[in-house]
C-alpha cells in the first residue's frame, strides 16, 4: 500500500546529520509514497535536502546548552513547527529532539518513533548533569510509540534505570550502511608505510589521548608506521582537545591531522587500518563504513564498538581507557602481512553486508510506520 497523502518528519540536531546518515531512509520513504519533511537547525545541508525533494523546517537547537528556560522554549518551538508542518509520524534522533521534540509531539498528539543512537557522556559518569539528563529521558520517552536502540547494552541500561518500557523497544543495526556506496576502493601506494586512521570528534571520550599515546609508543619502535587523525574540534565540550594541544603532537611528528572532510570514503581508502578507542558508542558509524570498505579495525571492547568487530577475524579489540592495550593490538596489526590484513578486511565487509546493511534498517522503519498508521 502506498501512503501518498501521509507525511513523515525526520527530526535531528543538524541538517548535516540528516543528509549524511538518513538519506537512504528518506529515499526509501519517498519510494513508498510518503512525503518527507526535515526538522533541524538550518545549515548548508538544508538546501541539499530540499534538492532531494525534502521540505525543510528550521528550528533553533543549542546542542551544547543546558539552560532550562532555553529548553522549555524549544518545546514550544517544536509545537509551532509540528502545527505548521502537520506530520503524520515523527522519526526522532539525538538527545534534544528525542526529549523535547517527543514531549512536544505528545502535547499535539503526533506519534513518534525515537532512535537512541548513542548515550554520549550521560551514562559515562554520575554527575548532577547526567542525573538530570536521565530524568529528562524518562519524561521524553513516555511519548514515543517505538524506541529503537543501536545495541543491546544501551537498551538494557535504559530499562534498568526505568527510562523506557521494554515492550516499546527494538534493536537496529545502527543507521545502516549503503554497501554499494561504501565499497572497497583500490588505491595504488608505493610509500611502504602502514597507515592507521582515527576518525572522530576531537574529544577525550572518543579515546583520542589513548590513540595519541599509543601512536607515540609505536613511533619509537617502527619507522614505517603513520598515524592519521580526521575530525572536527568540539569547543564547549568539557573533554574537548584544543588546537594548541593537538599541534604539540603534530609538531612532534606523532600524528598527522587531516582536518575535516565531507568525503571520508577517500580517506578510509588510503589507509591500512581504522582505529576507534571510544569509551562507548551507540553503534559506531565510522567502524561500519570502514568495515564495509574492507578495512580491518582496532577498537575498544565496549558497547557500540565490539558489535562491529569479531576479535581476530575482522579486527582486534582492546581494553577501554588503556593506551598500552591499544598499542599492543595496533602492533599486532602491524605484524600481519598485507595479505592477512586484506583477508581481515574482506571478512569485515561480509559481516556488514550480512548484519548491518541499510536495507535492514529501512525495513524496520517501514514496518513500524505502517503499524502506527
Amino acid at each position: 500500500m502506498k501512503y501518498t497523502d501521509k507525511k513523515i518528519a525526520i527530526s535531528l540536531n543538524t541538517a548535516w546529520n540528516i543528509y549524511n546518515f538518513r538519506l537512504g531512509l528518506i529515499k526509501a520513504l519517498q519510494k513508498e509514497g510518503y512525503e518527507v519533511i526535515a526538522i533541524a537547525p538550518g545549515d548548508e545541508y538544508a538546501k541539499k535536502l530540499e534538492n532531494e525533494g525534502v521540505k525543510f523546517y528550521d528550528i533553533k537547537i543549542n546542542n551544547k546548552g543546558t539552560n532550562p528556560f532555553e529548553d522549555m522554549k524549544l518545546i514550544f518551538d517544536y509545537i509551532k513547527v509540528y502545527k505548521k508542518a502537520k506530520p503524520d509520524v515523527i522519526l526522532s534522533y539525538t538527545i534534544k529532539p528525542n526529549i523535547y521534540g517527543s514531549i512536544a509531539a505528545g502535547i499535539v498528539k503526533i506519534p513518534v518513533i525515537s532512535n537512541i543512537s548513542g548515550l554520549g557522556t550521560v551514562f559515562l559518569n554520575d554527575s548532577i548533569t547526567s542525573k538530570i539528563a536521565r530524568n529528562l529521558y524518562k519524561i521524553g520517552l513516555r511519548f514515543p510509540k517505538k524506541v529503537f536502540f543501536q545495541n543491546r547494552d544501551d537498551r538494557d541500561l535504559f530499562v534498568k534505570y526505568k527510562l523506557v518500557d521494554i515492550k516499546k523497544t527494538d534493536l537496529l543495526p545502527g543507521s545502516g550502511i549503503d554497501t554499494k556506496r561504501f565499497a572497497p576502493i583500490e588505491i595504488q601506494r608505493d610509500d611502504n608505510k602502514i597507515k592507521f586512521l582515527m576518525i572522530a570528534r576531537l574529544v577525550k571520550d572518543k579515546g583520542l589521548f589513548e590513540y595519541l599515546k599509543a601512536a607515540d609508543e609505536l613511533k619509537q619502535k617502527y619507522r614505517n608506521v603513520e598515524f592519521l587523525l580526521l575530525g572536527a574540534f568540539y569547543p564547549g565540550n568539557p573533554t574537548a582537545i584544543t588546537k594548541e594541544e593537538l599541534n604539540e603532537w603534530v609538531k612532534r611528528g606523532i600524528v598527522n591531522y587531516l582536518g575535516v572532510s565531507d568525503n571520508v570514503k577517500e580517506e578510509i581508502a588510503k589507509v591500512d587500518c581504522v582505529v576507534l578507542p571510544s569509551y562507548r558508542e551507540g553503534l559506531s558509524r565510522v567502524l561500519l563504513e570502514a568495515a564495509a570498505m574492507a578495512k580491518p579495525i582496532v577498537t575498544t571492547d565496549v558497547p557500540g564498538c565490539r558489535d562491529v568487530v569479531d576479535d581476530g577475524v575482522n579486527g582486534f579489540l582492546c581494553e577501554v581507557r588503556n593506551y598500552k592495550s591499544l598499542a599492543e593490538k595496533m602492533e599486532k596489526m602491524i605484524s600481519l602481512s598485507d595479505i592477512e590484513r586484506k583477508i581481515m578486511g574482506r571478512k569485515g565487509r561480509e559481516k556488514i553486508i550480512k548484519e548491518f546493511d541499510e536495507k535492514i534498517v529501512v525495513e524496520k522503519y517501514l514496518n513500524a510506520i505502517k503499524e502506527i498508521l
